[in-house]
């Protein structure tokens, strides 16, 4: 340990080291990016000029499209340019912004989204209080309390990630700076941030999931109580899309997350099916 050279940089051994495959996967994933840009500024665009969907709905999508453009612009940048590279190097302080930001941008979103699971249970149980209830203050509240825990989160992970000594190998065994491949690399005592991971993800999974399901329930049953098949198809039509997105979204998190962690566990490359992954190049 006294001889030791403290890690000023690291290394990030992406997916790959066949070269031939990386430029493949450069084609694919830039393509992916670009259009994941395109089609988010687009609808957000389309959603801000028209007034007929200047609605609490839109406004929540609007919002998520904004966090989808962060949210694949935070990882995938260095990505594509890392697999131009012979060595993947990020700094250290570029790793702990990737780090800080990708945990904002995720636990947002993972707010945003039971948030809009609410909306759609207020608007399919509640229509008459619906745009009462869902004021515009309401809405910029709401939002306000998700990007709050994405940033209570980042900031309580980021901060104890920063107090770990790394003094021996630097490679990163994944594409990105994520947490537990982070730790595996560290020098000191690891177990206040596995105990972070547990507890902070356990609570947000299971706070938001639980929002998701209460709301999803009440409109099960307030749609099977409607007795025209047009209204009821209608009625789900508007639910669809988020349900699809909700199940990748927290299947991935669930993966990644509830299965038992240890440094082997982490050792290879787990995030290649991880949420970001799942949301923005499955979706």
């Amino acid at each position: 340990m006294g001889n030791s050279t403290p890690v000023t940089e690291f290394i990030l051994t992406g997916l790959t080291e066949n070269s031939q495959l990386q430029l493949i996967l450069f084609g694919t994933f830039f393509a992916v990016y670009a259009i994941t840009l395109m089609g988010n500024l687009i609808m957000i665009i389309l959603i801000r000029i028209s007034p007929s969907l200047h609605t609490p709905m839109y406004f929540f999508l609007t919002n998520l499209s904004f966090l989808d453009i962060c949210y694949s612009s935070c990882v995938t940048p260095k990505f594509l340019s890392n697999l131009l590279k012979e060595k993947k190097i990020i700094s250290y302080g570029g790793c702990f912004s990737q780090l800080y930001f990708y945990i904002l941008l995720a636990t947002t979103e993972c707010y945003l989204l039971a948030v809009m699971a609410y909306d759609r249970y207020m608007a399919i149980c509640n229509p008459l209080l619906y745009f009462i209830t869902m004021s515009q203050r309401k809405c910029f509240q709401l939002i306000a309390v998700a990007y709050t825990a994405g940033i209570i989160n980042a900031s309580i992970h980021t901060m104890a990630a920063t107090r770990l000594s790394f003094c021996g190998p630097n490679i990163i065994k994944s594409f990105y700076c994520e947490g537990p491949p982070l730790f595996a690399l560290s020098c000191s005592d690891i177990s206040l941030n596995y105990l972070l991971v547990f507890v902070l993800v356990g609570f947000n999974l299971i706070t938001t999931s639980l929002t998701v399901l209460t709301s999803y329930t009440y409109i099960l049953v307030t749609i099977l109580k409607i007795h025209s098949a047009a209204s009821r198809k209608k009625a789900f039509s508007t639910c669809t899309s988020h349900l699809m997105v909700i199940t990748i979204f927290y299947g991935c998190l669930s993966f990644m997350y509830a299965r038992p962690s240890s440094r082997s566990n982490w050792s290879g490359h787990p995030d290649v099916m991880g949420p970001r992954f799942c949301t923005h190049y499955l979706n």
